[in-house]
């Protein structure tokens, strides 16, 4: 049964809303602030809308202007769930708020509480404002300017210089710098330095016009190393040493840019074991070695010149 909570309830209510935050915490960044809602409370009780269900849920609403109610928790404990009694304290804020003269009803939820989400949604309510939150360090790494350096070089797995620089001059409108490393052609250019997305186009075409392995290694902006290993013309693994550095992705892409060490150990007799060790990600470059760093010991493992 659905009723409103008096002052002699107030021991099940601050129960209730403290189970409630015990279960659903608030993001580890912000204030504690619930002795501070218990006490409000009290008060509450005499003048907003608590409303409880016997003494398995409750449900506080108040009033945030002459238009709007705001529903502050709604909650009913685990074995008294699948009842329908979320509905039902709901329903009964609204028919409170009707009689007010409220028009609207608000609420927030944790972007990560995806089951209550799916369940207003239901209900009818609808995004009406977004809210964001970055660490601090990690808006500090991405808002810095980029004077790093920024450089890489294309490795094609062949000992045809020739040809490799014939091919590369087609791509690049330009003669680049071309070397030999052991069983390895490796090409240079000002154009791909100043734009690794030109690196890892010329590092693909030489793939395809070889028809082996090629693989593109550098590091932008002096904070993060990059590859895209090639085979035959097909992108078969791609590694970013901090996948978010350039924003948000979702956790697959992600979780793609680590690096895929069984692939990359045989395509270039690389130690899978010793790749998984080196080729690390991370959420910020603080938790890597240094780019320079880490570029060469990942040069290294493969069997490359930095």
């Amino acid at each position: 049964m659905i009723r409103p909570a008096t002052a002699d309830d107030l021991p099940l209510v601050r129960e209730l809303w403290q189970a409630f935050n015990t279960e659903i915490p608030d993001e580890q960044w912000r204030e504690d602030d619930l002795a501070e809602d218990l006490n409000w409370l009290e008060q509450a009780v005499e003048e907003e809308v608590v409303l409880l269900a016997d003494e398995d849920g409750l449900a506080v609403a108040r009033r945030k202007g002459d238009r709007l109610g705001f529903l502050e928790v709604v909650y009913v404990r685990p074995d008294a769930r699948r009842k329908g009694l979320a509905a039902e304290l709901v329903r009964e804020v609204v028919t409170r708020l009707q009689e007010s003269g409220a028009e609207m009803l608000e609420l927030e939820v944790l972007a990560s509480n995806t089951e209550a989400r799916a369940i207003y949604e239901h209900w009818g309510f609808k995004p009406v404002e977004l809210t964001l939150g970055a660490s601090v360090s990690q808006l500090s790494q991405r808002l810095a300017p980029a004077d790093g350096p920024t450089f890489g070089f294309a490795h094609v797995q062949t000992d045809d210089v020739e040809k490799v620089k014939r091919d590369a001059v087609k791509v690049l409108r330009s003669e680049p710098d071309v070397e030999v490393e052991g069983g390895w052609v490796r090409v240079r250019s000002d154009a791909t330095d100043a734009d690794p997305a030109r690196l890892k186009s010329l590092a693909k075409e030489l793939s395809y016009t070889t028809g082996g392995v090629v693989l593109s290694l550098g590091i932008e902006r002096g904070v993060v190393v990059r590859y895209d290993l090639f085979d035959r013309g097909s992108d078969v693994d791609e590694y970013l040493s901090v996948p978010e550095y350039y924003g948000a992705l979702p956790p697959g892409d992600a979780y793609a840019l680590g690096a895929n060490a069984t692939v990359v150990g045989r395509l270039t007799g690389a130690d899978p074991r010793r790749v998984r060790e080196v080729a690390r990600t991370a959420a910020s470059p603080d938790e890597l070695p240094p780019a320079q760093e880490l570029y060469e010991q990942i040069a290294s493992v493969i069997g490359l010149r930095p």
